[in-house]
């Protein structure tokens, strides 16, 4: 089977694979609790775009993404909301449509 190229937002990538080793090193610079930085949020909001569930993720709006535990100890992106709510997202879930 033939690699499937992917673009997120300017970023275009060669397969599947290598954007979510990009999305996954992203993650792992950051610590729980930390709210990410200006320049990834671009690129989480050009992601968050492809999950299939983008119009309900983003509710009412994005003030700002942050890393936050997750299911079984792992860590995830969160998105906080300008109403004070958050909801989790899997970049995973994004690039795989």
């Amino acid at each position: 089977m033939p690699a499937k190229p992917l673009t997120i937002g300017s970023l275009h990538f060669v397969k599947k694979g290598d954007a979510s080793a990009f999305l996954q090193a992203m993650l792992h610079r950051y610590d729980v609790s930390d709210k990410v930085s200006a320049a990834d949020e671009q690129v989480l909001r050009d992601t968050l775009a492809l999950h299939p569930d983008a119009e309900a993720k983003v509710g009412c709006g994005i003030t700002h993404f942050s890393v936050r535990s997750a299911d079984f100890g792992t860590k995830c992106f969160w998105i906080n909301r300008p109403d004070g709510t958050t909801e989790k997202f899997s970049y995973k879930a994004c690039i795989t449509g």
